[in-house]
């Protein structure tokens, strides 16, 4: 019976771990959930089977499911991804930035677009040194009306965008919006890419850093946390 029991426990986790990229660790007296944010973020269509996603009806649920949890005592945010979904997004964001638990977040890689507002919306966070963050305004592909409506509501999504990223980090709106707007960065596009600790000093990462840095801050947050019970 228990035999069958751990069996079944660790095909779940190697369901979820192949799925939607997480697992959980038991460390100490306490369990912990790693997620990974990677490639594109998918919205409500599906992309090509070839594309790597995070789906946000993954992430939400299990999200939902961790707060819920009195077992798991804190989240590290895994993330490399080209940004996508604008929505979906910014949906992630809002429910890691409304967690209970301590949250840390890795940049590892990239985190472009909507991704920059993913990795800032944890507690605290890390990139690696070689690790790249593109601000950029919306965009979007396909047919568009060009009439005022339309530029105005593009504005009002970059201004959810640029409202929460500036609330969760150290960057004030005007400094976020100049990177936003620069021109001569980018070759096809205007943003601003920076790299490592650029990104760090531009206020929008805490500290340069990799997984020991990030796992080591997590414990410590836990563990204050329970303290402070």
């Amino acid at each position: 019976m228990d035999s069958n029991y751990d069996s079944n426990k660790e095909a779940n986790k190697r369901t979820e771990l192949k799925e939607m990229g997480t697992v959980e660790k038991q460390i100490n007296h306490g369990k912990y959930e790693i997620i990974s944010i990677i490639g594109e973020i998918e919205g409500h269509d599906n992309l090509s089977g070839s594309t790597k996603t995070t789906k946000y009806e993954h992430i939400l649920p299990k999200l939902a499911d961790i707060e819920l949890s009195k077992d798991i005592k804190g989240i590290l945010f895994l993330i490399n991804t080209v940004g996508g979904d604008v929505e979906a997004g910014l949906a992630i964001v809002e429910m890691i930035g409304s967690l209970s638990k301590p949250t840390v977040s890795l940049v590892l890689g990239g985190s472009h677009s909507i991704g920059v507002p993913i990795a800032v919306s944890a507690d605290y966070s890390f990139i690696v040194p070689s690790g790249t963050m593109v601000i950029h305004p919306v965009r979007t592909s396909g047919t568009v009306i060009g009439t005022r409506q339309t530029f105005d509501y593009f504005k009002k999504i970059q201004e959810r965008i640029t409202t929460f990223v500036c609330s969760h980090c150290q960057i004030s709106e005007q400094d976020y919006e100049k990177l936003m707007i620069e021109t001569g960065v980018l070759t096809k596009d205007i943003g601003t890419i920076l790299i490592g600790r650029e990104a760090v000093q531009a206020g929008l990462i805490r500290e340069v850093g990799g997984i020991r840095q990030a796992m080591a801050r997590l414990l410590s947050a836990s563990s204050d946390k329970k303290s402070s019970k």
